[in-house]
């Protein structure tokens, strides 16, 4: 080999020595033709639905065509508040549209301390920390709070965050029965009595709608020496007297509560509250915090209108709730199969026989007026296909009747129903 081959931009072509090029996306062949096959029946994708307009907390124009929201999770219907939004202007007014930089440096603002101070005035806390998602909530308290040699015990339909905080970090991972205070009680049972252990559990599962047996397992955790971390994304702002969760509605004492902004808050963003003496010390020790950009001021500032007017929100927290109940009743009563046999929370699945049924159905709705989410596994336990409503405090009885008209009608044509 010369001077002139070294110093070349190209490496030699000998192709003895030159190994065939892998290509990394390779892997996801089999998706790709599984996403295009269900394309090719001809239904809309859903899983790439735009939303050219949106006329309300429960209202949106798409595909050219009104359509009720029944598949966000604006459960109190904050979006559009007048006093939300104005606050939103008047930040990005005086702010501008960023910040430019991480918490850490120059990325906390006057309404960053503003959104924490109304959390911990919500919650009856003494620390809050806001993350810029509540995924990266999840993602950076678990991987912070349990490290080497330690574990951290969650329920196996935990959500993705969950698991992706666990790992982040580098304790051990236990995983118990869906929902089962037995199987918690026995793997904390196993762990040594020594090690750190964090209990990680949700108020409402997102996909069923169901709520965990908090209290009893609490109590378990307590037990074995354990600390829980409860997340409330799902619960947050219409369970409890105060709009708190599942954790205030069951009388637990947990020691550190995860949430969302972009659920009942109406906006985005993550945050994690908590009574521990300790807990500021999260702020030097958390990778998700420390090495990304703080969320714009605009974003911070409709958070903390939002969850004061959610403190005060007693009638739309009632309404919420004989909406849950007026849609799960009125699907029970029409032959549905659903996530959970009562009411337990906002969220209402309709369980279906299969991919093809459960598209046919959601395509059907769509073509009506109506938009659900469609979810299918990995999302959903193993074999199960659904359409997962999310109610809002926003919509009326009117149009929660025209949302059974439509389920009937739909239900019929795909043999759903009889």
């Amino acid at each position: 080999m010369t001077d002139a081959d070294l110093t070349s931009d190209k490496l030699p072509a000998d192709p003895a020595r030159v190994a065939p090029e892998t290509d990394l996306m390779s892997k996801f062949d089999a998706l790709i033709a599984e996403r295009q096959a269900l394309i090719d029946t001809g239904v809309t994708d859903p899983f790439a639905i735009v939303m050219e307009q949106v006329k309300s907390p429960t209202e949106a124009v798409i595909k050219g065509k009104n359509t009720i929201l029944l598949g966000t999770y604006n459960y109190m219907g904050m979006t559009f508040d007048p006093d939300v939004i104005q606050a939103g202007k008047d930040a990005l007014d005086q702010f501008g549209s960023g910040t430019n930089g991480s918490r850490m440096l120059n990325g906390t603002f006057r309404d960053h301390m503003e959104v924490e101070e109304a959390l911990r005035d919500f919650y009856g806390t003494t620390g809050a920390i806001v993350f810029s998602t509540g995924y990266m909530a999840n993602l950076g308290m678990i991987s912070t709070l349990a490290g080497k040699g330690e574990y951290v015990i969650l329920d196996a339909d935990s959500h993705a965050s969950i698991y992706d905080g666990c790992k982040q970090g580098y304790a051990e991972i236990v995983r118990f029965r869906h929902n089962s205070v037995e199987d918690l009680d026995k793997r904390l049972g196993r762990l040594p009595k020594e090690a750190g252990k964090l209990v990680v559990l949700e108020g409402v599962y997102s996909m069923l709608g169901d709520i965990a047996p908090l209290k009893e397992m609490v109590d378990v955790a307590k037990k074995h020496g354990a600390m829980t971390l409860s997340d409330e994304a799902h619960s947050m702002g219409f369970f409890g007297p105060n709009g708190r969760g599942v954790y205030e509605d069951q009388g637990c004492d947990v020691d550190f509560i995860v949430g969302t902004f972009s659920k009942s808050v109406g906006t985005v963003g993550g945050f994690c509250v908590s009574n521990h003496p300790k807990f500021e010390a999260i702020r030097l020790a958390c990778r998700p915090y420390i090495f990304t950009a703080s969320l714009p001021p605009s974003v911070v500032a409709t958070a903390a209108m939002s969850i004061r007017k959610l403190k005060h929100a007693h009638n739309k927290r009632q309404h919420l709730w004989e909406n849950a109940r007026h849609l799960h009743g009125g699907l029970t009563k029409l032959g549905f199969k659903l996530g959970t046999e009562k009411p337990d929370s906002a969220i209402v699945a309709v369980i279906l026989n299969d991919q093809e049924q459960a598209v046919a159905m959601w395509q059907a709705l769509l073509d009506s007026g109506l938009y659900v989410n469609m979810a299918r596994p990995p999302a959903t336990p193993a074999g199960t296909y659904l359409l997962r409503c999310s109610l809002c405090a926003e919509h009326t009885t009117e149009q929660i009747d025209r949302v059974l008209g439509m389920f009937e009608a739909a239900g019929r044509a795909t043999h759903a129903i009889a």
